[in-house]
Order: structure tokens, then sequence, then C-alpha cells
């Protein structure tokens, strides 16, 4: 089944982590004078007050120019044009049937102004979008935890959080949400979807999800809760008399930086033989984290990132760090790996080290943000950014040197048994329960997609042993079960071979 599609990103979080910030995935940019212009993925901060991230970032350089002239050139604007907007606006309001707010119109104007680039990183973010971001940057959110983008005009999803509700369901990269609370969302914009998803923790959401390579829809009733952005965890392994660090990073947020420092000097000093960074399933986040990660392991000689602006001016950043880790590292990558994830996969790519996994999301364009002094926002795709040697992963992503697939049962989809299945049925339902009791164990031998023998038999198995009524059929209950157990296997990551063979490429040269 097609998993890798490769579309700009827009994160979702809050409702779908900030599901009000779609315009903020990626790689941003501060537009800050005084302190740092940091790079930032999840906000961008105002030019007196700075946001939370660069408070914490007081002694970075400013990296980017304030691009924006807050003294507009109303000259810009043709005069026939800016007569033709005016007699549209006072046409609309002295006649349009119900009463019109001047605020919504001019709002309006402004959102269609940036919907014409089509462009889904530039856009209008009102005061309560802004609101909504500012009171959810903290250690912690409430949503479902997932990633969004709108991909061919739907709604999908990029990768759910580890340890989410999103991701405790079931979604997966590439699932497209139809349907929310039986409303469908058919040529819906990401922030309308997102205003439906959002809602208070405890309360549930229903989402209807197409799942690529299957072809019925099925419901996922998701209660939401608070999200913690705890964002690394650091294990020590033994590998073939190796020790080994396996550091995972779900995302890139306010501290996550110096977290996996810590977690990296302790490996160290517990005589680490080689590193593991995951990052599959990261969505990203601030930028200026991952920039003091990459200043740990990319040597001065090279920029560990380049930032190409309109006129196709470069601009390198360097580490001063004078020379490589003395241990072997590699790092995995997925399809749900996007923007600051692919800056790290990609700058340690090629200083050197081997990816392994399936390719990135691909999303290499900067945004900045300028301020209407009102409160609302424009934020404007302004540059791109590029890996160490320049090169743009944007709708291409990293590609791994190692290319691994998990197995077929982390890809099926919930089995839709409101009918039971039952021995003798053939079709696409049936391979998908066969892949599911095959990823716990099972074996069955008859062909994909056809209700033989072995799967009747398998499939009174796991009732005896879940206790439920050995039917040999898959009604809703045994479906459910084996939903579960399968959601239970992949979050205790069994049978992963893209962190086994990621171990196995550190020490096989």
């Amino acid at each position: 089944m097609e998993l890798r599609k490769q579309h700009i990103v827009l994160i979702l979080v809050g409702a779908l982590i900030l599901g009000f910030l779609g315009a903020y995935i990626g790689v941003q940019m501060g537009d800050n004078k005084q302190e740092s212009s940091e790079h930032v993925e999840k906000q961008e901060e105002n030019e007196q007050e700075g946001s939370k991230q660069v408070e914490q970032q007081e002694d970075n350089e400013s990296s980017f120019p304030d691009v924006f002239d807050k003294n507009v050139n109303s000259d810009l604007i043709p005069a026939d044009q800016m007569q033709k907007f005016e007699m549209a606006f006072e046409i609309i309001d002295e006649n349009y049937l119900e009463k019109v707010d001047a605020d919504v119109l001019i709002e309006g104007a402004i959102e269609g102004m940036l919907e014409k680039l089509d462009d889904p990183f530039s856009s209008y973010m009102d005061i309560e979008m802004m609101s909504q971001f500012n009171e959810q940057i903290e250690a912690s959110f409430e949503g479902i935890g997932a990633e969004v983008t709108l991909e061919d005009d739907i709604v999908t999803i990029v990768s759910p959080i580890k340890g989410s509700p999103a991701e405790e369901n079931g979604l997966r990269p590439q699932d497209q949400i139809l349907k929310i609370d039986d409303e469908s969302i058919e040529g819906f914009g990401l922030q309308e979807a997102v205003d439906l998803i959002r809602g208070e923790k405890g309360t549930d959401v229903v989402l209807q999800i197409q799942r690529p390579g299957t072809s019925e829809p099925f419901d996922v009733t998701i209660t939401r809760d608070t999200i913690p952005l705890e964002t690394v965890e650091a294990t020590m392994e033994e590998y073939n008399g190796h020790k080994t660090g396996v550091v995972k990073v779900t995302s890139f947020a306010e501290t996550t930086a110096d977290d996996f420092i810590t977690e990296v000097e302790k490996l160290e000093d517990q005589g680490m033989e080689g590193l593991v960074i995951d990052v599959r399933g990261n969505p990203g986040g601030l930028l200026d984290q991952v920039e003091k990660m990459l200043q740990q392991f990319v040597p001065s000689d090279m920029p560990y990132l380049q930032i190409e602006d309109q006129q196709g001016n470069k601009d390198p950043f360097y580490s001063d760090l004078k020379e490589k880790k003395p241990y072997p590292i590699t790092v995995i990558i997925d399809e749900g790996s996007a923007s600051a994830s692919e800056i790290l996969a990609v700058a340690l790519q090629e200083v050197g080290y081997e990816i392994v996994g399936l390719p990135s999301f691909g999303k290499g364009t900067v945004q900045q943000v300028a301020d209407l002094n009102d409160g609302t926002n424009i934020k404007l795709t302004m540059f791109k950014w590029l890996s160490p040697e320049g090169n743009w992963i944007n709708d291409v992503g990293v590609e791994p040197s190692v290319e691994v697939e998990l197995p077929a049962y982390y890809y099926t989809s919930p089995i839709q048994a409101e009918e039971p299945l039952t021995p003798g049925e053939k079709g696409e339902k049936v391979t998908n329960a066969q892949e599911m009791l095959r990823g716990l164990g099972y074996t069955i031998k008859d062909n994909d997609g056809e209700y033989g023998k072995d799967t009747e038999k398998a499939v009174q198995e796991f009732q005896k042993e879940n206790d439920l009524k050995e039917t040999g059929e898959i009604n809703e209950d045994t479906a459910g079960v084996i939903q579960s157990k399968i959601i239970e296997q992949i979050r205790e990551e069994k049978d992963d071979n893209q962190l086994e063979k990621a171990k196995e490429t550190l020490y096989s040269k």
C-alpha cells in the first residue's frame, strides 16, 4: 500500500496537537529584533515580548532580518483596484440581506489574498487562533495528539504522537479524515475541520477514516486527553555485545535539545559504543532545538543547515564542533518524520551517518510572521531550508540509505465486522484480519483474502485464548479484541525490524 506521498505538512497541535496552527508546521522564523529570531516551526515571537521558546534561547544571535516593513506602502495597490475593493465592500455593506460585520469582511479579504497564493503555509491567524496557540505551548496540551495536513484537499494524518489518544486508537500516517462526528468535511479547510475536532478533555470525537490500501472507511471514537510533551526517551541496550544507546525523539519542543544532550551524555558516561536516534512519527517542532542538537554532531567544516531567500542567496549555519563523535550513529525515519526531523536526518546523512527506515514526509519551506497590530497575524512562506550540501527535500523527503518496512500488520485497518466475517468469505476484510492474526503469532496458510480452514482455526484459537465464544467467526467482539491486541503490540514496538536494522547497521562496517 502507498504510504509515502510527499506533501507540505501542517501541524495540528491542540485538537490534533495545535489545530489552529496548521500554518505553522515546518520550519518557521522568529520576528524578534532584540533577542533571537530562531527558526521556529510551531510559533513566531512578537517583536517586544518574544515567545516562550525565545525566552529560553536569549543567547542565540539573530539569524534573519525583520523582513516585514510595518510602514505599508499603499501605493502598491493601484488606485483602480483599491476603488474596486471599496466598491465591493460598500455594495455588500449596504445591500446584503443580512447585517454585515465589517471586521468579518476585512478578515475574509485577507484570507482570500492568502488563499490565492495556493500555499498551505501562508495563512491568516485571527485573535482566537493566536490565543489558542499561546495557551497551548506549555509542557502539555489537550487534544487527541496527532499531526495533520491538507493533502489533495483532504485532511490527512501525518503522524500520531506516541502515547496519545490518536495512537492508542490506532490512527496511522496517511489516514484520511472523511467525517467528524458524522458530518462530512469534504471541501473544508484545515481550520474548519480543526474547529470540529477541538473540545474539552474527556469528551469524545468520532472520526471517519479512509486508510490507504482499503476500500471501505471506518469510524474511530477518540476521547480527548492531556498530551504531555515529554519528547525524549533514552535506553541503553546490549546488541551483539555492544552497548547501544537508543534515543527516541517524539517532537522538538521547548526543552527537547537540553533533554537530548543530557541523555546522550548519560549514555556516553555508561560507555556507549553506538547511538540510534529514532525520529519516526516525529512531526517536527522548534527549529532552534534541532539546531542545538545538530551542533553536537556536525563539525564546523560544513554547515548543519542552509537558508535560501527569494533571490537564491544561501545563508549557511555552522557549529563550533571540532570533530565527529567517536562512535557510529544511525537515524531511523519514516513517512511520519517531518520538518525538523528531516533537518536532523539529512544533516547527519550528509555528514556520513546511515539513515534507516522509509522516506520521510518532505517539508522544506520557511515562513515568517507579520503582526497586523491588532492581535492578528499573517504568516508567509519566504525561504527554503536546505541540507548541508544544499539539497532541498521539499515534496521529496529524505531517502534512507537502508530502506526497511515494518511488518504488514503495522499497516492494517480496524476490522469492519458489523456483519460477522465467516468461513468461505473472500475479500479485503478477510485479508486485513489475516494480517492481524499472523502478526499476533497465528499460523495461516490460506490464500490472502480467503477465509479457509486455517483462518477459521486461528480465529477459534484466538477466541479461546481471550475468553471469547469459540465460533470461528469474526464478530464485532472478536474484531475489537484483535484490534486492541494489535495496537498494544505496536505500542510495545514488537517486531520492530527497523530498530533492529538500525542497530545492526551501527556495527556493520
